[in-house]
């Protein structure tokens, strides 16, 4: 298939390890892997769902290995569909965006897996750099952006070679669309979700704030958490909520995260914004991400994005409204992720032609007035000398008025 290769069972975390969970011991644990792998053979997305939700989430990776897929609508059918492996990925054209691959790359594997070799460091590195540059070469409409390399590597590490690349495929074309078109725009368009749900939730936090761009959730957001957070066990947990809901709960999870620094927020003044932004733009540590997941879908479900006022500056080829649910998000295919994609494209160069116009004109302003008022006197002497009766009406009017 041409995909990155499969890890030896030495270079993957095992069922013991941070992200893996022993199982066996506890009764409720063994009840829910019976749920999950039921789940999965089922294709039951909302079972999945409800069980990423709860506590634990999918609990382990070997769980994930079958759950991941799944969710992301990934099936042998979808796969042939999707993927043409009859093309090996090393003789396809470069990507335009491969030199900075490489860059994110050497700074890969910081935090996790901990305790390897100079030599399997070197091998994880090699794996990731040919994950991320066959789904580019493949795909080669998406654009890469920095941190998309945190993301991938959790998918590096979680699922066996062959699933990768499809399953990042799919990721990046219909759940992390926006974040891979060649503006930031979408993404900023995101952002600004986070203000309207404070406003909704928490009017005193969002006043509070209301000086401090949203900017700070930007790599939380970007990266899917997988910048910030500094565990494999971690953020394999929240990838199973973030897989399992649609992408605009990801906004959700960081104005849960805001609101839960209330106190710390407050004792900052409202006008040193530059000091809120610095707080905001680092995740507070421990995360408790039961309670988070949890409380994050209490205020999806108190405050849906329907009901805030940013939500209709997203446009409709946007992730956040294209890929509504998992389950519409798993009857795509990574060819409509395209196609929206484009649609995305033009919209916003059509965006940046008509900025450009409203630049020059307020930048030419005072012309533009004299030539509008050239124009509004010229149309009017050709009217006036068309109707010349109307010019003798007028006339004496004015005559009738300045004698009165």
């Amino acid at each position: 298939m041409g995909s990155s290769t499969a890890s030896t069972a030495s270079d993957r975390p095992s069922e013991g390890s941070e992200s893996g969970i022993d199982t066996h011991s506890n009764p409720v644990d063994s009840k829910k892997v019976e749920s999950i792998l039921e789940a999965c053979r089922w294709r039951d997305i909302g079972q999945l769902r409800a069980l990423a939700e709860s506590p634990g989430g999918l609990l382990s990776d070997n769980l994930r290995e079958q759950a991941w897929p799944v969710l992301l609508g990934l099936s042998p059918e979808r796969f042939e569909k999707d993927q043409d492996s009859s093309v090996d990925w090393k003789d396809l054209p470069r990507h335009r965006d491969e030199d900075q691959v490489q860059l994110d790359v050497d700074r890969a594997f910081v935090y996790y897996p901990q305790h390897l070799t100079e030599a399997d460091l070197e091998k994880q590195k090699e794996e990731l750099s040919s994950l991320i540059i066959e789904v580019l070469r493949r795909y080669p409409f998406l654009c890469y952006f920095q941190g998309y390399h945190d993301i991938c590597q959790v998918f590096l590490l979680i699922l066996p070679g062959p699933l990768r690349v499809p399953a990042v495929a799919r990721l990046s074309a219909l759940r992390i669309r926006d974040f891979m078109l060649p503006s930031l725009a979408p993404a900023v368009a995101q952002l600004r979700l986070i203000p309207d749900i404070l406003r909704a939730a928490d009017p005193d936090l969002w006043r509070h704030l209301s000086d401090t761009e949203p900017f700070f959730a930007l790599s939380g957001t970007l990266t899917m958490y997988a910048h910030d957070i500094t565990t494999l066990g971690e953020i394999a947990r929240l990838f199973d909520v973030l897989l399992a809901r649609e992408p605009v709960f990801g906004v959700y999870v960081f104005a849960r995260i805001v609101m839960n620094r209330r106190a710390e927020l407050f004792d900052t003044p409202r006008d040193e914004p530059e000091m809120l932004h610095s707080i905001l733009s680092k995740l507070p540590q421990p995360l408790d991400l039961d309670r988070l997941v949890a409380d994050a879908a209490a205020l999806f479900d108190a405050h849906p994005p329907e009901s805030l006022r940013a939500w209709r500056t997203i446009s409709r080829a946007s992730v956040l409204k294209t890929a509504r649910s998992a389950d519409t998000c798993a009857l795509q295919s990574v060819e409509d992720g395209r196609i929206f994609f484009e649609r995305q494209v033009r919209e916003l160069r059509w965006l940046e032609r008509r900025d450009e116009l409203l630049n020059y004109l307020w930048r030419h302003r005072r012309h533009m007035r004299l030539l509008a008022l050239a124009m509004f006197f010229g149309i009017a002497a050709v009217w006036i000398r068309r109707t010349p009766g109307l010019l003798s009406y007028t006339s004496l009017r004015a005559s009738l008025w300045w004698t009165r």
